[in-house]
């Protein structure tokens, strides 16, 4: 069995899979919604249609609202791509 073997970034509960930088700041965001250790700071992140594929064009509250929610590279309307929870 090779369970306790696996190492790196394929390592189970690795963050490398849900964590993106900021394009404009570069602060980490995470795609699951909150941060690891706040207990209900829910975190949003934005991201361009077109350029997140090519460009991995993600950008944090701040930044998103510094730009009228328009992305700063081709100026289409950003979307929602963290997850949120209603309570």
């Amino acid at each position: 069995m090779t369970i306790g073997l696996i190492k790196g970034t394929n390592a189970h509960g690795h963050m490398g899979w849900v964590l993106v930088r900021c394009r404009v700041c570069g602060r980490y965001l995470s795609l699951t919604g909150q941060q690891p250790g706040a207990a209900r700071k829910v975190e949003v992140v934005y991201a361009c249609p077109k350029c997140a594929k090519d460009y991995n064009a993600y950008f944090c509250h701040a930044d998103a609202r510094k730009f009228n929610y328009r992305c700063p590279f081709c100026g289409r309307q950003l979307v929602v791509v963290s997850p949120l929870q209603q309570e």
